[in-house]
């Protein structure tokens, strides 16, 4: 088990941002019996997937729902299942930008490598 503070500084967060998530019930730490939080690292993994999914740009709502959803229990995987699909084509979509920025990137980077090539022969 683990306190608030080694899962904040094992997952690179803030414990400001762990009582939030606590607060907007995405997750539910258990407590000691003087009310100190402990995670299990099953908490851990779920924060992992969490911050990807923020890292992603899941909207919170949407990480909230996935949430209750998941402490709903079996009876609501089709609509955990749709969530994440919609969210898999959302990714897709930053991906192809991405990739696409990346080329005018490249692009602009090799004109100008090409321009001040050119420039130490004048």
């Amino acid at each position: 088990m683990y306190t608030i503070g080694e899962v904040a500084k094992l997952l690179n967060i803030s414990t400001h941002t762990l009582r939030f998530y606590e607060q907007e019930k995405i997750i539910t730490p258990e407590r000691t019996v003087r009310g100190d939080r402990r995670y299990s690292e099953y908490h851990v993994q779920w924060l992992r997937f969490v911050i990807k999914l923020k890292e992603t740009k899941m909207p919170l709502a949407q990480i909230q729902e996935y949430a209750s959803l998941f402490l709903q229990g079996d009876q609501t995987t089709h609509k955990r299942l749709n969530l994440l699909k919609n969210h898999q084509d959302h990714v897709k979509n930053q991906v192809q930008v991405l990739m696409e920025i990346d080329d005018m990137l490249r692009k602009k980077i090799s004109a100008y490598e090409e321009y001040l090539r050119n420039q130490d022969f004048n």
